[in-house]
């Protein structure tokens, strides 16, 4: 059985709140899972930017956290 790995990316939106999908490695299959609507999604190629899309498009958070 493939070991589990996790990672996120978190972003804010212009009103201040945090939104945050999780990126669930398991093999070269990515499970991508939001906090804030529960949409989900399988992928194997670029998960971090699939995340990033689905903030911006279905939340409008845009702000990275970790920019400066």
């Amino acid at each position: 059985m493939p070991s589990m790995t996790t990672s996120k990316v978190s972003r804010w939106d212009q009103h201040g709140r945090e939104h945050v999908v999780h990126v669930r490695k398991s093999g070269v299959q990515r499970q991508l899972s939001c906090d804030t609507c529960d949409w989900r999604r399988a992928v194997q190629f670029l998960p971090w930017l699939k995340a990033e899309e689905h903030l911006a498009e279905a939340h409008q958070a845009t702000v990275d956290p970790t920019a400066t």
